[in-house]
Parts: C-alpha cells; sequence; structure tokens
C-alpha cells in the first residue's frame, strides 16, 4: 500500500512538472530561511549555557539613583564580590573582569621576537575567572594560568597570529598599551569550541599584576567606581532570591557613610549569567547584548515565508484537484476508506517537505557565508554533534508537512466515489473561496513585511541625515593606545596642523557617538553631593569644539590653561537650575572621598548635541579642559580637503616621520557613529534579504494559480478572442481576480504592519512620523508584482490560437 502511494505521488510529480517545482522550490527556499534563522536564535539564547552550575552563577547589577538621575548598570564597585564571599556562606566563589576599553587602553601593542601587532578587547581577571567559567584550554591549565603576577592568557587566533606552529606556552611576550609596557607570560591559550559567552576577550590577565589590576585589588569604594563586572558562584541548593534579600544590609554595613556623602541611593540585584547576552537595557555591557524582540521578529518572519510556501501547496493541490478526482473514485470503488486517503494525500505533501529539506541543506551551506555575513554571526552546521539540528529538520518536515496537506488531504478524501466517476465534481473541488483567502493571507504577509522594510529604511535613513549638533563628516579619528606613542603624539599634531586640507586639530580622551565612560556630579554655591547632577563628560583640549563643529551658544570656548574652566550642555544648565544664556562665569563644585572639595567654572554653554545615539536622550553633558594633555589619547582632525587619498598619504608619511613603531591607523567619525545602529542596520539586511524570498514564494504561487485560471478558461477565451475580444481586454479579464485579493489584501495589512512599525519605532528616542505614504509604496509594489506575475500567463492565454481551444467541441 504506501509502494503504491509512493509510486503514485511521484508519478504526479514528475506529470505535472510546473506544479512539483513551484511547490518543492518554495518548500526548499521557506525551509532554507527558517532553518537559517532558528539556529541563528538558538544561537543567540545558547550564550553562556556550556559554563558548569551555569545556574548557580550570578551577575552583581547595580541600580543607582544621584539627584533624580536613574542608572541601570551591569556593573558595582571592586569590594563588593569579595565582602560577599565573606560574609555570606552561601557564597561558593567570585571573581571580577575588568576590560580595558573604558580607560584608555582600547588597543595594546603586542610584540614577540620581530613580529609586532595591534590587539583590542583585552581584561583584567580574577585568579578564579576560569574556575568559574569554562572555555576550551588548547594549551595551559585552566587552574593555575592566572595564580602569577603578569600571566596572560590567549584566545587561540591571536596566539596563531604572534606565535605561528610555535608553542606558546611559558613564552614571554611586550603589552604595550596606555597603562605602560610590561612583559608578560603566556600561560594558557583557550577557544569557544564549548560554547559562546558573553565574556569575549581576545587577552585575560592576572588582575594582581599591577596597574589597573592592582587598583581593582586595593580600592575599597563601595558608592562610586562602579566600573567592573562581578560573578558570584552560588553553593548547590542556596537561593539567589534569599540572598538578594541580604544585599541591602551589605551595602548599609560597608557603604552606608560614603553613600551618604555623595547623596547616591544604590542597589544590588543577582542577574543569572545565561540571561545576560539576552537582556538589554543595562549601561556598560561587556559585549552588546541583543533584545529578545529582534529574535522574535526574526522567528515570525520565518513562520511568515514558511507558511507563505505552505499557502502555495495548498492552492495549488485543491486548484489541481481535477486531475486526481478519478483517481480518488476509482480507489474508494476499490476499497480505499476516507482515512486510507488522508494518509496518502499526508504522505505525499510530507515527501515533498522532505525533498524540500534535502534541497534546502545543500543550498544552506552553499550560502552560509552570505548569510552569516548579514547577521554578523558564524554559524557553522555540526550534523554530527549537533543533535538539535536534527530535531529541527524533523519538526519542519512534520509541521510543513501537517501544515501544507493536511486541507488538500481532507479536500481530496472527502470526493464522492459515484458522483467523480461520472464526472460530476465540479462543485466539490472549486474551493474557490478557500484558494481566494489564502492568496489574501500571501500578500497580507508580504505587504507587511515590504512595509517593515520601508519603515526600517526610513529611519535609518533618518539616523545618517538627522544634524546630531555636531559635525561628523570629514573627521578622521586617530587612537594611540600605548605610551610610547602618547608621548610621540605632540609631534604628529604639530605636524598635521600643517598639511593644506586641515582645519583643525584636536586632542581628547574620547570622540563623539562613542560611550563616555566618565561621569561627575557638580552641584551650585550652597549644595552638596545630595543635590549634585551627574554629567558625563570627555577630557578636551582647546580645539575641541571646533574640530567637532558644535555651537557654543552663550560665554566663549575652552582657550588654552583653562584648567578649572567647561563647557557645559543646555541640558545640563537647566538640570541647575540655571539659564543657558546667564550661566558662564558661574561655579560648579564637586567632591568625592577622599579629595577635598573642588569646583570649575563655566567658560560657556554648548547647543545641546546627541553625542551618543538617538535610541537615548541628550543627558546632561561636559567638556573639560585637560591642561596636563597626559591622558587624552585621540586625535580629531576635521578637514575640507577634496583629495582624499592624497591627504592621507601625506598624513601616513607624517605618521611614519614622527611614530616609526607604530603602524597606521585611522577611522572615520561618521562610519563610528553609524556603527552605534548595527542591530538596526543587520535587522535591515536581513529583512530585505527574506522578503525578497517571501516576495519570490509569492510569485511562485500565483504564477501557478494564474495557469491554472487560464487553463479552466481556455475556451471561454477562445469563445471571446472568435467573438473580438482584443488581446488587452482579455489580460484584464484574468487579471482583475487577482487584483482584488491584492487590493483587500492591502486592507487587510495595513494596520497589522503599522502597529508593528510603531512597537518597532518605540526603540528611539529621535524616529520617524509613521506616515501613509509608507502603506501606499508597499501597497502599489504588491500590485506590480501580482500584475506582473499574472500578466505573463494572462498574455500568454490570450495570444492562444482560439481554434485550438475550441476544436473539441
Amino acid at each position: 500500500m504506501i509502494k503504491s502511494y509512493l509510486k503514485t505521488a511521484w508519478r504526479f510529480l514528475l506529470k505535472n512538472k510546473t506544479f512539483s517545482f513551484i511547490n518543492i522550490f518554495g518548500l526548499a527556499m521557506g525551509t532554507l530561511c527558517c532553518l537559517y534563522i532558528l539556529l541563528y536564535v538558538q544561537e543567540q539564547y545558547n550564550y553562556d549555557k556550556h559554563h558548569k552550575q551555569v545556574d548557580n552563577i550570578y551577575r552583581i547589577t547595580t541600580d543607582l539613583e544621584l539627584t533624580g538621575d536613574k542608572h541601570h548598570s551591569s556593573t558595582s564597585s571592586p569590594p563588593i564580590t569579595p565582602a560577599m564571599k565573606n560574609d555570606f556562606a552561601e557564597v561558593q566563589q567570585f571573581t571580577r573582569v575588568v576590560p580595558t576599553d573604558g580607560f584608555g587602553a582600547k588597543q595594546h601593542l603586542l610584540r614577540y621576537k620581530e613580529k609586532s601587532f595591534y590587539e583590542h578587547d583585552a581584561a583584567y581577571v580574577d585568579s578564579t575567572f576560569f574556575d568559574m567559567f569554562n572555555y576550551h584550554f588548547v594549551g595551559g591549565n585552566a587552574s593555575k594560568v592566572l595564580t602569577e603576577p603578569y600571566s596572560l592568557v590567549l584566545f587561540k587566533p591571536v596566539a596563531d597570529k604572534l606565535f605561528g606552529t610555535e608553542d606558546p606556552i611559558g613564552k614571554m611576550i611586550s603589552i604595550d598599551n596606555s597603562f605602560g609596557k610590561h612583559d608578560f607570560k603566556v600561560t594558557g591559550v583557550i577557544d569557544e569550541s564549548l560554547g559562546k559567552t558573553h565574556i569575549h576577550a581576545n587577552m585575560f590577565m592576572a588582575m594582581n599584576s599591577g596597574g589597573l589590576g592592582g587598583f581593582v585589588r586595593q580600592n575599597t569604594t563601595w558608592a562610586g567606581n562602579n566600573f567592573l563586572f562581578a560573578y558570584i558562584k552560588l553553593k548547590p541548593g542556596a537561593s539567589a532570591a534569599a540572598l538578594e534579600k541580604k544585599l541591602p544590609d551589605l551595602l548599609n554595613k560597608y557603604g552606608a557613610q560614603q553613600l551618604k556623602e555623595i547623596g547616591m541611593k544604590k542597589v544590588l540585584h543577582l542577574q543569572p549569567v545565561t540571561t545576560i547576552h539576552t537582556t538589554p537595557g543595562f549601561e556598560h555591557e561587556f559585549t552588546k547584548t541583543l533584545d529578545p524582540s529582534f529574535l522574535y521578529i526574526l522567528i515570525l518572519i520565518a513562520v511568515m515565508i514558511q507558511v507563505i510556501a505552505c499557502i502555495n501547496f495548498m492552492n495549488l493541490s485543491t486548484a489541481r484537484a481535477s486531475k486526481r478526482a478519478k483517481e480518488v473514485g476509482v480507489r474508494k470503488v476499490i476499497g480505499a476508506g476516507q482515512s486510507d486517503l488522508i494518509r496518502q494525500f499526508l504522505g505525499e505533501s510530507f515527501l515533498l517537505a522532505l525533498i524540500g529539506v534535502a534541497i534546502a541543506l545543500p543550498l544552506l551551506i552553499l550560502l552560509m557565508p552570505y548569510l552569516n555575513q548579514i547577521t554578523h554571526s558564524d554559524i557553522q552546521l555540526s550534523f554530527f554533534t549537533n543533535y538539535r539540528l536534527w530535531i529541527m529538520l524533523l519538526s519542519l518536515v512534520v509541521v510543513t508537512g501537517l501544515v501544507a496537506g493536511s486541507y488538500p488531504a481532507f479536500y481530496l478524501s472527502a470526493f464522492k466515489a459515484v458522483k467523480v466517476m461520472k464526472g460530476n465534481f465540479n462543485n466539490h473541488i472549486s474551493a474557490g473561496g478557500i484558494r481566494k483567502s489564502l492568496v489574501v493571507v500571501q500578500f497580507v504577509l508580504s505587504i507587511v513585511l515590504v512595509t517593515g522594510i520601508i519603515v526600517i529604511y526610513s529611519q535609518l535613513n533618518y539616523i545618517k541625515n538627522k544634524d546630531l549638533g555636531f559635525d561628523q563628516s570629514q573627521k578622521l579619528i586617530f587612537n594611540f593606545y600605548t605610551s610610547t606613542t602618547q608621548r610621540q603624539m605632540p609631534a604628529f599634531t604639530n605636524d598635521l596642523k600643517q598639511l593644506a586640507g586641515v582645519k583643525a586639530v584636536s586632542n581628547a580622551d574620547n570622540y563623539l557617538g562613542q560611550f563616555v565612560p566618565h561621569d561627575h556630579g557638580v552641584y551650585l554655591a550652597g549644595g552638596n553631593m545630595a543635590t549634585a547632577i551627574d554629567a558625563q563628560n570627555i577630557n578636551v583640549d582647546e580645539n575641541f569644539v571646533k574640530a567637532n563643529g558644535i555651537k557654543v551658544i552663550s560665554g566663549r570656548d575652552l582657550r588654552q590653561h583653562d584648567s578649572t574652566r567647561v563647557l557645559i550642555n543646555e541640558t545640563l544648565a537647566k538640570r541647575l537650575g540655571l539659564n543657558p544664556q546667564t550661566a558662564p562665569g558661574t561655579r560648579l563644585y564637586t567632591k568625592y572621598e577622599p579629595n577635598p572639595v573642588t569646583f570649575v567654572e563655566v567658560a560657556g554653554v554648548m547647543k545641546d548635541f546627541n553625542y551618543n545615539s538617538l535610541h537615548s536622550e541628550v543627558n546632561p553633558f561636559m567638556l573639560v579642559y585637560d591642561g596636563q594633555q597626559d591622558e587624552l589619547n585621540t586625535i580629531i582632525v576635521s578637514t575640507d580637503s577634496k583629495n582624499y587619498k592624497g591627504l592621507l598619504s601625506k598624513m601616513e608619511a607624517v605618521w611614519h616621520k614622527d611614530i616609526p613603531d607604530a603602524p597606521f591607523e585611522y577611522s572615520f567619525l561618521d562610519s563610528e557613529v553609524q556603527k552605534q545602529y548595527e542591530s538596526e542596520i543587520t535587522l535591515s539586511q536581513i529583512i530585505n534579504s527574506f522578503t525578497l524570498i517571501a516576495i519570490l514564494i509569492s510569485c511562485l504561487g500565483l504564477f501557478g494559480l494564474a495557469a491554472f485560471s487560464a487553463e479552466q478558461r481556455s475556451k471561454e477565451i477562445g469563445i471571446r478572442k472568435v467573438l473580438g475580444a482584443s488581446v488587452s481586454g482579455i489580460v484584464a479579464l484574468l487579471s482583475k481576480d487577482f487584483l482584488k485579493l491584492v487590493m483587500v489584501s492591502i486592507v487587510i495589512a495595513t494596520p497589522f504592519a503599522w502597529w508593528a512599525a510603531s512597537k518597532w519605532l518605540q526603540a528611539f528616542v529621535y524616529r520617524i512620523n509613521i506616515s501613509w505614504w509608507m502603506f501606499a509604496l508597499a501597497g502599489v509594489l504588491a500590485i506590480v508584482i501580482a500584475l506582473v506575475t499574472v500578466s505573463f500567463q494572462a498574455i500568454k492565454a490570450a495570444l492562444m490560437n482560439p481554434v485550438k481551444s475550441l476544436k473539441t467541441e
């Protein structure tokens, strides 16, 4: 029986090649998209799940409130976790991680023998780090790698780059960064083959190595200095909720006085490590997190594409029912029951789904590099080690087979044997209303996706062209990562000023569009830290405002030797209760224990500008003049040259003259600003690619239905042509029914698309207004696509010789 079913199904597929191609290709493309998206979502939710006893590992997060400013931070103060280990028996172990980026060491110059290069993403960690977190050690002993001062664990690609085929364990390398130049001993080499983690670094340096690590180990500040990532592991059976309730008493025991002095409210929380990667909203994350809504959108896209492919199968199967009506009648006459026929037709749909998967897999392997490039991922197909992959494949076959085949199976098996054997089956196989409804569903989904493309593109275009309040065009950024190159900065700065095409050159400790790590609480005379306003700040020289095109609306710009003067933005002036026009000359005070009260004078007020991304509003902000300029490790160059290639060539020559031992590296400010929107750009690329596939699948289905419609009405078309109907009239006749369905789809899709777009745009403080033309454009595109698809078959039918269609009458 099964053999008979398979043979019949195979013969039907071969006999109806167009029908078979549309179904198999649609299911294959849908399965390809669906499978890749499921693999991507699985990878994102699997971050950190490979660590041993991971359910007992938590990160300490901090909620801060200072004079009304609230901060939801993923970091905490250095002494907190050691005190937890000491005071609470349920805490088995702790470890702390300090990325060097936030302290000016964004790049590190590594040297071994004659080989040297810059490397990024480094962190100081406690010796207990690899006891708590599991990485695959290619070389070295996990329990001992960070016990000695100036010991170092390298990520395998970095070790390969530095040592080649030589064994790195025990070798001494030189690391030069903004903290100075030191020799480190390589004690371990790791990779991420066990699984991905939110704590990704190319270098892990022992915390007991002096410098920044020494500062952490000696730090006793409980209120401020919330700059490191702290983790604890609880003993088996310990309750995280119960421990979290004890944390206010811990803060009160050790930090009450410090918190009172600066007027800060502080609450500590325990966050499960497995939730970190998919929990956005924290300040100061170690690596970029992913919003779950982004993953939900991807899953929704995957479902939509697969549903569109399944609809093709349902529509074409019911449309071609007349071809199989007599087969059903014969089978019923010789004893087949309805349940037998249902199993037969479901089996055929499972067979098609299986063929679709068989075609999708090699295509997925072929397209994997392209898809990974779109999603900025590195997903690999592991057929022998990833059992979840086989579960996904089996689930796709089963679900697709059931969804695509259920309606045709029940529909075809319900034919009455006597009537279909007599040729009277028209009433049974019309199903026109069902097919029209499914076409509407297809185009509703396609229109929603197209509208998504339009809205996302419009928002990204708005971001790209919005006046941020500073000039980001024609700006070059040079970063100086080592103590040696920082000493050579003044010479390079002076030489740059002499080049034609250079308008201004400024030194700073950061550039706009980047995370601002520094903040200070400031208050007016008569106030105290309890009433202070927390203001982010960048240390700059006297040329920063000019180089970045910032507008000073009152007072004056910074000048040389302005060691006690600052520029503040309008927001900070208003938060302090000052009139921005009269604020210049006002003294601002600050005090952090054990330092005495200090003050700065407002030199001028800047017009508010978006120094951070458009996801957040403008906060209180200052530019602080750094008279010593020993911490300014960035040069911003404003140019007006039309010959960038020539200008960069001259800059490179000056670089090699002034800084001969470091590679020439630079970036463009506008490109750095756009990097803040990587998630949105990625989403745009994903929706663009998968929407094209969804539209292609929909067009194939519509093409098949148009061909069926033309075939069913061939005699009607012949009669109309004999009676004088024109080709255009016949094309319009065959097209109008499908265009009506598209118009209905537009009406249904518009409110869904508006709701989805509104939800997505809420992530931006600064955003576009949703306009009617976005939905109109999506609708027009849908009409054009449908018209082009249907017209091909309509024109073909209209051009046929009527004699051929009428000769049997």
